[in-house]
């Protein structure tokens, strides 16, 4: 059978962790390879059941957003967090994660007893991703290969979810909020971050946003422009029964 090396490279990390706790602070270094990142669970619906959306959609051009400094000194992610009531033991979906900036604060937030699901569709970012995380030695991130129409994450799992500065660059969005539903539990909370500009120049003016998820049947909880020009945060409780595919009807310029 081949050995799980990833678990086995947390694993290691944690008995180092506790040696040097105990005041045993001789540990070996070892050199381990990461494993190809593959889905996170079986795949939800095809694309093809879902209409395309009727707007431009944003090309991938980048892990990231704004430096990381940038987004920092604006505590983007402490109003996200707190404005979503992320807290520890809870198990969040890092939808688009990229180069990991939500991803490793999350882990962080939810602590030892939480875990933070990192998603991606770009191999090389998840590549990236998850040697961060294995050099950071973070035991509750798992990192995931999805697809343009699913995020490809196991059923009733997730307390909370966020998208963030890459909403305008989902080419499926009502499948991928269909799908990414199956996802969540009963109570969880959705956050997308995004700009208010046109989805062709990297936003998401916030009416279009409303109209794409209420297509799909999720219901808007709350919205809050955030502080240092990082955009606004939507919050969304997702639907027990999504709309349909073949009865979502797709929006334009907010209005269906």
């Amino acid at each position: 059978m081949k050995p799980n090396i990833l678990s086995l490279g947390r694993l290691l990390g944690l008995m180092c962790i506790g040696m040097q706790l105990c005041g045993v602070m001789i540990c070996p270094r070892i050199a381990l390879a990461a494993e190809p990142v593959t889905a996170l669970a079986p795949p939800g619906l095809p694309a093809a059941k879902f209409p395309a959306p009727d707007r431009p959609v944003a090309s991938i051009i980048s892990p990231i957003w704004a430096s990381e400094d940038e987004r920092r000194s604006a505590d983007e992610t402490g109003q996200v967090f707190g404005l979503l009531g992320i807290k520890k033991g809870m198990r969040v979906a890092d939808i688009g994660a990229g180069s990991g900036f939500y991803t490793m604060l999350l882990a962080r937030a939810v602590g030892p007893q939480g875990e933070v699901l990192a998603e991606d569709i770009t191999p090389d970012y998840l590549a990236a991703l998850q040697k961060r995380v294995l050099d950071a030695k973070l035991a509750n991130v798992k990192v995931g290969l999805g697809e343009e129409h699913d995020p490809r994450l196991p059923a009733r799992a997730l307390d909370a979810a966020v998208l963030v500065h890459m909403y305008h660059e989902i080419t499926q969005p009502y499948a991928l909020l269909y799908n990414l539903a199956a996802a969540m539990k009963p109570e969880a909370l959705i956050g997308i971050v995004d700009l208010d500009r046109p989805t062709d120049e990297h936003g998401t003016p916030p009416d279009l946003l409303r109209c794409e998820l209420a297509a799909v049947g999720y219901v808007e909880t709350g919205f809050h422009k955030l502080r240092g020009g990082v955009g606004y945060l939507a919050i969304f409780k997702p639907p027990s029964q999504p709309t349909a595919p073949s009865a979502i009807v797709p929006c334009r310029s907010g209005r269906r």
